[in-house]
């Protein structure tokens, strides 16, 4: 049986999986959401790693999916275990030697995201929570859940330290990109994923927190990769 092994991004919540989970277990799938030592200022990459590792266990017919800051993680668990397919998930996409701190303006991130708050007519300063930054398509009764639960914190432990990797992992993997993202636009994430990784990434309809906005639609996607389809049509 194929299980999806879930990767957090910042804050290392595996609650953030919980609607994907539901939806992928549901078409009789197994599910590993993990949670990372994302308070821990002592936690550095390996850490995580081991974290996701242990979570596996013994499991086989595994499919990785990192979201975000998880894209730092999830390719030191594929030089662990056997992974059948690595699922990057508007991620960041980091380069041997990179620190996650340096990962920012190597990419030309904040250039990027003002461009794209330009060209949607909003104005970054006025959106102090970044609620509307990562929530702006999340339905509201899964955002009040996830304020009423508080913000997780980030160490800055893991963005500190260089990836430790010297090349990227020889592991099947795929990019999936929320055409909506605000985070990581989606024009920035084009370059970055070419560049990196050189491949062109999929995408689909969504912003940065698309297993809270359009987990059937992502659970879709996942189970088209999984079968080895090139992609599907967004709903």
């Amino acid at each position: 049986m194929t299980t999806f092994v879930l990767i957090p991004g910042a804050g290392g919540l595996a609650w953030y999986w919980h609607l994907l989970e539901a939806e992928l277990r549901g078409r009789g799938y197994e599910v590993v959401a993990v949670d990372l030592p994302a308070d821990d200022d002592s936690a550095e990459l390996e850490e995580y790693a081991n974290a996701v590792v242990e979570a596996i266990g013994d499991r086989t017919d595994l499919v990785l999916v990192a979201q975000s800051m998880g894209g730092l993680t999830a390719p030191l668990v594929c030089e662990r275990v056997s992974v059948d397919l690595l699922v990057m998930l508007n991620a960041m996409v980091p380069a041997p030697g990179e620190s996650g701190g340096e990962w920012w303006p190597n990419t030309g991130h904040a250039r990027a995201r003002r461009e794209q708050a330009e060209r949607d007519g909003r104005d970054l300063a006025a959106d102090e929570d970044l609620r509307e930054t990562f929530f702006h398509d999340v339905p509201p009764e899964v955002t009040a859940e996830a304020w009423a639960r508080g913000e997780p914190r980030q160490s800055g432990t893991p963005f500190a330290q260089p990836w430790p990797l010297s090349k990227w992992p020889d592991v099947p993997t795929r990019f999936l990109q929320g055409r909506d993202d605000r985070f990581l636009p989606v024009e920035f994430q084009r370059r970055v994923v070419r560049e990196r990784l050189g491949i062109t990434p999929d995408e689909m309809a969504g912003g940065h927190l698309v297993a809270l906005s359009r987990p059937k639609e992502l659970a879709d996607h996942l189970e088209a990769y999984r079968e080895g389809i090139a992609g599907v049509e967004d709903g």
